[in-house]
């Protein structure tokens, strides 16, 4: 809107002041070695061009649009003049320019009387500063002399911008975390589907997953375990996922030692399946260097292997576990069955399956083709 022709020059009692004790720093006055002499009425004024034309400068204002601003004109005049005072804008009655609008008033002209003069104040209030208002000069009259107001816009906040924009960081960054702990398992099993990876990795491994599960005493519950685990499992990882799966008392050579079978083929497996039923608690499972203790010892010492805890009933202690299992209960969880032997618990698109799935290794062979198992058809399409 223009620029400052020269620094700064400051008046005492309306005269020049000159000598090194006084030095303008900005909109201040430094004054050293203060006096007696050094008290009166002091004002500083710069010279600004503005569309051409030259202002004296004596403050500047700084407001932000939408706000409501008073300014106050001050004259000091003697007391039998005739002067007219007024606000001006483009040489026109402020009341008359905003006459519509009302957007900006004069106020009332009030004066204080002193001995010898009086002191004369007539405002200009802005109801409301918009864009157009600003570099536009407000002129102040009394007589033959002249004052003016001209707003500026304050100089823009990057602080608040930088906290504003940290702010909207964090929201979103917190935002996408929260929803993508809701559905990271659909994501990653859509992602995984989207990749069709279907070459072999080149890991030495030959199954995806040991399936080792415990022997209930119970006939019942035996026979739940051994109709989870030798046909539903099977069904859904096997065939419809096209997982490769080790299940001991279904895929071992006869004859074979059974320490031997495990622990060769427990190494040679990517992921460690466990069952647990609440009377495997005791788990008769990890005495005696049986197959389970081979299988999850092989599995917490080697690097690359993932242990999946499926409870096949809610378990609420596992202090009476082995420790082996309350270490991968306490850093994995577990995954709770809570289906039956019908055809929902068969879809590879259930929420219990998609959550094995995600715990499972990508897909490296693409699934068989259909088939009934215990009158079931597989799911169509899979997450």
């Amino acid at each position: 809107i223009g620029g400052l022709r020269s620094l700064p020059m400051c008046y005492k009692d309306c005269k020049e002041i000159k000598g090194e004790r006084f030095t303008p720093l900005g909109i201040m006055l430094s004054v050293n070695n203060v006096s007696a002499e050094d008290r009166g009425s002091y004002a500083c004024q710069a010279a600004l061009t503005h569309m051409g034309k030259e202002y004296m400068v004596l403050n500047g204002i700084t407001v932000n649009t939408s706000s409501t601003l008073i300014v106050d004109c001050n004259i000091t005049d003697t007391k039998d003049n005739t002067n007219l005072r007024c606000w001006r804008v483009n040489n026109t009655l402020v009341d008359d320019y905003y006459n519509e609008s009302k957007r900006i008033t004069e106020g009332i002209e009030t004066h204080i009387p002193f001995q010898e003069h009086n002191l004369y104040t007539v405002n200009i209030t802005f109801l409301e500063v918009k864009m157009e208002d600003y570099g536009l000069p407000f002129m102040c009259h009394a007589g033959v002399s002249t004052a003016y107001i001209m707003l500026k816009l304050p100089a823009p906040d990057f602080r608040a911008y930088l906290i504003g924009g940290l702010v909207a960081f964090t929201v979103v960054a917190v935002s996408v975390m929260w929803l993508y702990n809701i559905f990271k398992i659909d994501i990653v099993l859509w992602y995984r589907s989207a990749l069709h990876f279907t070459g072999t990795m080149e890991d030495g491994k030959l199954y995806d997953a040991y399936v080792l599960y415990p022997k209930p005493h119970q006939e019942s519950q035996s026979q739940a375990v051994d109709t989870l685990v030798l046909k539903i499992l099977p069904e859904v990882l096997e065939r419809q996922c096209g997982y490769k799966l080790f299940i001991f008392g279904r895929d071992e050579f006869p004859g074979q030692a059974v320490a031997d079978v495990i622990d060769e083929n427990s190494r040679l497996c990517r992921r460690l399946i466990v069952m647990l039923v609440p009377e495997s608690l005791g788990f008769g499972l990890l005495k005696h260097m049986s197959e389970e203790q081979i299988a999850v010892y092989n599995a917490l010492i080697q690097d690359g292997i993932k242990v999946i805890l499926i409870e096949l009933e809610k378990i609420e202690d596992y202090t009476a576990m082995p420790e082996s299992i309350q270490y991968i209960k306490q850093k994995h969880g577990a995954v709770q069955w809570s289906g039956d032997i019908t055809e929902q618990s068969q879809c590879a698109k259930s929420t219990f399956w998609k959550k094995v799935r995600y715990h499972m290794p990508p897909r490296r062979y693409p699934p068989s083709s259909p088939i009934q198992l215990l009158q079931h058809t597989p799911c169509d399409h899979m997450a």
